[in-house]
């Protein structure tokens, strides 16, 4: 066994030389051939923004067009708060409200310690952002000594705004896990639906706005000349923050999940029963797997998503003129999005409450369905509209409005169709999942299934109890 050890060990070593040799020529390699095309270096932090102000919009130049979108974003912080303090004031039994607000003190543990190790891996990132944009590839024309600290900067900006929508959604969570709990206690099922969905508007709202004031903020008061490390930069942040968030949440909820499993088994209790040891770290771990990683993700998605835009603009149009009129257009249509958002929650409410709010059963994926698609269809409204005023003529051509706006339209109707093909394998009114919760009951003279082989029958049932 120590021969066997010691051959791998030695094996391994020669394997890390050759690795090392192979990276340190490679850097230098790579380091050469920066030096050699000096003038295409620095990739999207070598971008400058055109000025905004050389080209009019309804009567007004854009960037003071863009100004009022800071009011939208403002608004929709207010929204999110709006709502997060009236979840915060709804009615909750003291046990119930001891319990969630224990559940986001651990919660809370887990993010500081978080927070720690993103500073510690921010800390690496930076090593390779030094190597990066300080040796081997510079921004061209402008002084490593202003571009490096830029770019470091607004990469821990980037790391702050996905870990703050992170623990700002963990804590509207925890409020509204409390408060629905309470709300079922009275039989109606409408209050069951309606704080949820609150809580992910507010977290929805918070998010959006968030970022998109960031990016206008860069877009309209940082010079054009520099605004491009900035985008890299918080680009960068927002990436690392999300994905260790992401990538942490999910280990942290499955090891909990697996930890208050084991209790059940030693001590005989139900894995959600309160005696369970482990039930609050599960809980902590539902609320860090499905709110921490998808909030930090959802703001990261957005603004990488961004940021691409705005690249693919400055380098595949050549003309400024046009170059203005898409990146105005671009970010006018974020913050209709913002707008058309608002508008379908309101009308999709007074419909839900119309409909569901004395009935004493519902269809809980119903309410959620005419949601996706009233947002859908009003978006895509705004976007033919607003796009038709914005840029009616677009390089001398007057049928590119309509051509870009078929374009997000794609985008948004996906985004109504996906979760209908979804719901053919996932939703509880589907054929797919009736057929198999009716296979998983038992077998009966009188089951459809009781045709099966006795023993086909045993092994389907008994996987599916056990999964």
């Amino acid at each position: 066994m120590r021969t066997w050890l010691t051959s791998a060990w030695a094996l391994a070593c020669r394997f890390a030389k050759f690795g090392a040799a192979s990276v340190i020529a490679s850097l230098l390699a790579t380091a050469t051939s920066f030096a050699q095309s000096t003038e295409e270096a620095g990739g999207e932090a070598a971008l400058k923004l055109p000025d905004l102000s050389q080209v009019q919009f309804l009567g007004v130049d854009g960037h003071t067009l863009l100004l009022f979108g800071i009011l939208f974003c403002v608004f929709g912080l207010i929204f999110g708060l709006v709502i997060y303090r009236r979840l915060k004031n709804l009615p909750v039994h003291r046990s119930m409200r001891d319990i969630s607000e224990l559940i986001y003190e651990t919660c809370k543990t887990y993010l500081i310690t978080q927070g720690k190790f993103l500073i510690v891996l921010w800390l690496f990132i930076a090593v390779v952002i030094v190597l990066y944009f300080g040796v081997l590839a510079p921004v061209p024309g402008k002084s490593v000594a202003v571009t490096l600290p830029i770019i470091l900067a607004f990469s821990l900006i980037g790391i702050a705004g996905s870990y703050g929508v992170a623990w700002f959604g963990i804590r509207v969570n925890t409020f509204a896990n409390s408060r629905t709990a309470f709300a079922s206690l009275r039989g109606k099922p409408y209050p069951i639906y309606h704080t949820p969905l609150e809580a992910g508007m507010s977290i929805g709202m918070m998010l959006i706005s968030v970022e998109l004031l960031m990016m206008l903020l860069i877009l309209l008061f940082i010079p054009g000349d520099y605004a491009g490390p900035c985008f890299i930069g918080f680009a960068i942040g927002e990436s690392l923050g999300a994905a260790a968030l992401r990538i942490a949440g999910g280990i942290f909820t499955k090891i909990a999940d697996i930890g208050s499993d084991l209790m059940k088994i030693v001590f005989k209790i139900k894995e959600d029963d309160a005696r369970n040891p482990g039930v609050i770290a599960d809980c902590t771990g539902d609320n860090a797997g499905d709110s921490v990683g998808p909030s930090a993700d959802g703001f990261e998605t957005y603004g990488v998503t961004g940021v691409a835009l705005i690249t693919f603009i400055l380098l595949g149009v050549k003309n400024p003129t046009v170059q203005v009129q898409l990146l105005v257009w671009i970010f006018v249509m974020r913050i209709v999005m913002l707008v058309a958002s608002a508008a379908a929650y309101f009308i999709n409410g007074l419909i839900a409450k119309a409909r569901y709010a004395n009935v004493d059963e519902m269809n809980y994926e119903a309410p959620l369905t005419s949601l996706v698609w009233i947002t859908s269809l009003v978006s895509i409204a705004f976007t033919f509209v607003v796009s038709s005023v914005i840029i009616p003529t677009l390089g001398g051509d007057s049928s590119q409005w309509w051509k870009l706006a078929t374009i997000i339209s794609c985008g948004t109707l996906a985004g109504a169709i996906i979760p209908e093909l979804v719901k053919v394998f996932t939703s509880t009114e589907s054929r797919h999942v009736k057929s198999w919760l009716e296979i998983s009951r038992p077998i009966t003279s009188a089951s459809p299934w009781s045709h099966l082989c006795p023993s086909a029958t045993s092994s389907a049932t008994s996987g599916l109890r056990a999964s």
